[in-house]
């Protein structure tokens, strides 16, 4: 949930799980052709020596497109501000627009925004389209996809995008306040470079000192209602085994060690990182005899934990974060593509798919009631084991184990972004309830919790 959400009016009162809120963002067999693909070393990625103000993106834009595009002229430059996710803020850049062909017809296709005509505004020779997308990953939001669910129209968008080159675009995404404590961003760089060696993620063009510079991707994000047609959520398991079972780090010492998931160590940095008194006294009010004293919560995971770790989930490389926002469909293409990795790391297999799972509840109207059924899991997860064991007669012991893996994990993600809520409820400047979202979180794991846990009799004494 990381970054592509935005809720800012949330009620403590959630036990239905029903919150109204503003939006939050060739396959396999070319994977393994990358995989031998020369690397991209980091000395290869530009540094730009800037700190670009989160309230003046657009200014800041402009200074890596002098640096890093020095044959633009910025009169031809305009501008869409992607603003207010609750992690970071994104701008694209559009260049040397075609003859006759308006900004908002570009912007259409770039990773699926719709843009109307009216909302282009010129300054100084350029142009800034308006800012109204509750986005910060550059992709068409929830809301957006509710008014664009025409095939014909997102057909028509996609193909615009391709007809552009790609170096007409690039996408400067800042960091927000404090990020810092929460991602490690030279991890982040590396894992983008790594992961766009094996296909699965964008061109890193540039980083600098709050932030990078990526390629776009065209498509449509995911919303609560395309993430279960089954030429979606197929493309999506598939590409989620393919990331599992093909990504292998090379920065490890040793070839011979065996991964270590980030699940106890990330968490307990959060737990680390979550005051004992909150600065807003008002904040302080509603977590305290809930979340704080923060040791309860510290011995609650750590038990939890235990159970999770007896499962014996393969550690694999994983997203960490892949809500609907950060799972982009190209219809033309008939592909999904995975976006923003600031999560990205060895994990537990099934805390990533069960993290998956908790995010069908969407980002515009958050509904639990949305977790997906056990009849769509079962299906869902037999495609990921054809893909990810290279086999199609997966056995229904395998499958209905990874059943229970999943749903046990997915307790563990709703205990992880809780932590994560309450961090950012002390120190993001964004204008957000975290504190809401906090308990949001909090109440769906212990709704969960007892159902969940009870599975255990039913788990198969199969490996996958």
């Amino acid at each position: 949930m990381g970054t592509e959400t935005k809720l800012n009016c949330y009620s403590e009162n959630t036990a239905a799980g029903i919150i109204r809120a503003p939006t939050k963002s060739q396959q396999s067999c070319n994977n393994e052709k990358q995989q031998t693909s020369s690397v991209t070393s980091s000395s290869s990625v530009t540094f730009v020596p800037i700190h670009i103000d989160e309230n003046d993106v657009i200014e800041g834009a402009k200074q890596i497109i002098k640096s890093i595009r020095p044959t633009w002229n910025l009169n031809y430059v305009q501008y869409k501000k992607f603003t207010d996710g609750i992690t970071n803020k994104l701008v694209g850049c559009f260049y040397n627009l075609p003859d006759g062909c308006p900004i908002s017809s570009i912007a259409n296709g770039i990773n699926g925004v719709e843009i109307c005509s009216q909302e282009i505004s010129s300054h100084n020779g350029g142009g800034e389209i308006a800012n109204d997308d509750n986005n910060d990953s550059g992709n068409l939001s929830d809301p957006d996809a509710d008014t664009y669910a025409e095939s014909q129209t997102i057909q028509q968008n996609t193909n615009n995008t391709s007809e552009m080159k790609s170096n007409d675009v690039i996408l400067v995404r800042v960091y927000g306040n404090k990020t810092d404590l929460l991602i490690d961003r030279k991890a982040e760089t590396r894992n983008i470079m790594l992961l766009h060696r094996y296909g699965f993620a964008p061109t890193l063009y540039a980083t600098f000192k709050n932030g990078l510079v990526y390629d776009f991707v065209p498509g449509v994000t995911l919303n609560t209602e395309s993430v279960h047609l089954p030429e979606v959520w197929a493309l999506v398991a598939q590409r989620m085994a393919d990331m599992h079972r093909l990504v292998k780090p090379d920065w490890s010492r040793n070839a011979d060690a065996k991964p270590v998931a980030m699940l106890w160590k990330k968490s307990q940095s959060f737990f680390d990182l979550v005051p004992e008194r909150f600065s807003d006294a008002d904040k302080h009010k509603r977590l305290e005899g809930v979340f704080l004293p923060i040791k309860r919560m510290r011995d609650e995971f750590a038990e939890l934990y235990k159970r999770l770790e007896a499962l014996d989930s393969p550690v694999v490389f994983a997203h960490n974060d892949l809500l609907l926002g950060n799972v982009i469909y190209t219809e033309s293409r008939k592909t999904v593509t995975f976006i923003d990795y600031e999560y990205a790391d060895y994990n537990f297999q099934a805390f990533d798919i069960g993290n998956h799972f908790t995010e069908f509840a969407g980002v515009d109207t958050v509904d639990y009631t949305r977790y997906p059924s056990r009849d769509f899991q079962l299906k869902w997860l037999r495609v990921y084991l054809q893909s990810y064991l290279q086999k199609n007669d997966v056995c229904d012991a395998e499958v209905e184990r990874l059943f229970v893996q999943v749903n046990q994990f997915a307790l563990a993600a709703h205990f992880f972004w809780t932590i994560w809520s309450l961090i950012q409820a002390e120190h993001s400047t964004i204008d957000f309830d975290y504190v809401g979202y906090a308990f949001l979180r909090y109440n769906e794991y212990k709704a969960r919790k007892q159902e969940f846990l009870s599975l255990d009799g039913c788990l198969p004494k199969c490996k996958i």
